[in-house]
This record gives structure tokens, sequence and C-alpha cells, in this order.
């Protein structure tokens, strides 16, 4: 056997060797059960998990967390952990069992749903204003009397402050060619506005619409909806997320995951803060705009949990507008806190709709 030979051999052996003990490095000892092997909960049930050893290793203690929430054990390496004030959606279990002057993380996934199903509400038109057939509303939102809005395509997105009431536009504010733009929100004076896909949001004087600042996104990828509720500012991205901004450095601190009683929801458009609820615009899935396809609707959403409570059917209401090659979706709903009074419209609609949503 040569030298050459000789050298091959010891280093297949070395690799085999090493690979042997990496997989054992990697072998689990232990791993998490839960009742029936559930992983699907609803509100208000209790999730009952245990720790199975694999090995019949003596273990020393367990802590059970919940993302970075450390969860109360019930002895015996057990859990019991009613679900009752935790966001719903989709977590990650994790148990730290410790045994021999070591430990191991485990991990199973769970997804928690609401108990109930959303309510349907229904609408009635209160009156109809005129609106710019040309604007491919993105964002909408009410300060006092004045409408802002905020519309989308690359080439055509602006920022308006339009009166509601006749239509016209009393200030426009031309977005660079290169940017999509998307929701808005108006907060401490300032007007906030999202861009689609180039990961990069606006900010505006509230009176004379000029550019004042910009803020990236961090975790997600897209921007779609803004509203807010005063200290928080919530932020949609097209996925089952709805993002919690710190209102001063408007980064990205949490989320909530949108959830009715039985799936995770996505695909949430244009938001609006409506007497402690969110309000969104539901996009058809794929952006289909087929009519036979078509679903106009509004989310509300508890902003604590996730949970859809109801979905406002507003079909028909595409109908009572002028059709034409670029009518387009419902996408726009504005607020006016001091009358109360609640706005739709849509992208490419000639009109306005002030609505009263029939429960």
């Amino acid at each position: 056997m040569n030298k050459r030979n000789l050298f091959v051999i010891i280093t297949l052996c070395t690799l085999i060797f090493s690979c042997g003990s990496n997989a054992d490095a990697k072998k689990k000892f232990f791993s998490i059960k839960t009742d029936d092997n559930k992983t699907k909960f609803q509100l208000g049930e209790t999730v009952k998990a245990s720790i199975v050893n694999n090995k019949k290793i003596e273990i020393d203690s367990v802590a059970f967390f919940l993302g970075a929430i450390k969860l109360k054990s019930t002895g015996n390496n057990t859990l019991e952990e009613k679900i009752d004030t935790e966001r719903l959606g989709k977590h990650l279990l994790k148990a730290i069992v410790y045994y021999e002057g070591k430990e191991e993380d485990v991990y199973k996934k769970l997804t928690f749903f609401n108990n109930t199903p959303p309510k349907l509400y229904k609408y009635k038109i209160i009156a109809e204003y005129p609106h710019d057939q040309n604007a491919f509303t993105q964002g909408l939102e009410f300060n006092g009397d004045t409408l802002y809005e905020s519309t989308g395509k690359n080439g055509l997105s602006s920022l308006r402050k339009v009166d509601y009431k006749t239509g016209k536009v009393i200030t426009k504010k031309d977005i660079d060619k290169k940017y999509f733009a998307e929701g808005i929100t108006i907060v401490n004076n300032k007007i906030l506005q999202l861009t689609w896909l180039s990961k990069e949001g606006f900010i505006y004087d509230l009176n004379t619409l000029e550019k004042t600042g910009s803020f990236a996104y961090n975790k997600s990828k897209e921007g779609w909806g803004l509203c807010n509720d005063g200290k928080r500012i919530y932020k949609s991205d097209g996925t089952e997320k709805i993002w919690i901004l710190d209102p001063e450095t408007l980064a990205e601190k949490s989320y909530i995951e949108v959830v009715t009683n039985k799936s995770i929801k996505s695909n949430f458009n244009e938001l609006e803060w409506v007497e402690g609820k969110i309000y969104a615009n539901t996009w058809p899935k794929n952006g289909s705009t087929n009519k036979s396809n078509l679903k106009s609707s509004i989310a509300v959403i508890n902003p604590k949990n996730g949970a859809i409570e109801a979905v406002v059917d507003l079909r028909g209401l595409r109908d009572k507008v002028t059709q034409h090659s670029e009518l387009d979706v419902l996408n726009g709903i504005a607020y006016n806190k001091d009358t109360k009074q609640l706005f739709v419209t849509g992208k490419n609609w000639d009109k306005l709709f002030e609505i009263e949503i029939i429960k």
C-alpha cells in the first residue's frame, strides 16, 4: 500500500468517526409531548405538556417557556397552562431540561386560535361623495375634518390633503417614481407613509406635507397598511403579522398574528383604528379582481391578541361606482373620531362612501 492510499484511508476513517460523533452530540435525550399530541388550541383551553425521557436519564428540573415568558411548572416535569392572555397565532413551547450537570433545549410548535367564530356585519350607505377616479387609494385617514390620502403605483404615487365633501385635492405631494406608496397614519402632528417593496417609510409635516425624514423596516419585508391608537403604531405587511411600532423610533417592537377560531389569516391591506379595534381591508388572494372571486370586506381585529371578532361584508359597493378598465378593489377606511363617521372607498373609485355598520 502506497503512502497516498494510506492517507486516503486515514482521512475517510477520521470523517466517519467525526460524523458519528457529531450525530451523537446532536441526538436529543428528551422531547415535549402534549396530551393526545395536540398542537392546536383555542382561547380558554389548557395546554398540558410533559417531558419524554428517551434515555431514562435522571432529570434534575425542567423550565418551560412560551416565547420569552417563563411558565410555572405543575411538578413532576409537567406543564398545565391556560390560554387566556397570550397573543393568538403560532408559538414555540420551549423546555430547558437540566440533568447530570448539563442542560438540553427541546421545542414544540403550537398554534392558538380564538374560541368563537367572527360575527358577520352588514352595512348601510349614509352618504356618497365624489372621489378622484385616478387615485389608486392605499391609505386614508382623517385629521379633524380634513381627509389625507396616499395613492400608489410607481410614477403615480402621492400624498394628498383632500376636501372629502367635494373630492377636491387641496394639496398634493408627488412621490419619486421609484417608490410604490402604501398606507399612512397620523401621529404627533406627523404623517407616516409606507412604501410597498422598498423597505422604507417616509415622515411628513402634517400641515405642509413636506418630507422631514424616513425610517427603515426591520423584520418585515413589505409595507401595506398603517394605523395607530395614539400610543402604538400598527403595520401590516401582507403576512399574518401586524407589527407594533414604537411611536418615537418607529422600530418594530412586537407583533400580533391575525386568526379566527379555525385558521391563521393574512393579506390585510389598509388599516384604521376605530374605537379600540383595528379595521383592516382584506386583499383578495393572489390579488384577484375577478368579480366572481372578489370578496369586499373589512376584518375587525382585536389588537390585544389578533382575533378577528367580526367581518363587515361590503359586497355591492363596488357596483355603485363608475365601471371602467382601471377599476380595482375596495381599499381605504377613514374614521372621523370627532363625528363618529366611517368612510370607505377603493382603488380608482369615483366615490367615497359614508357607511353605517349594521351589527
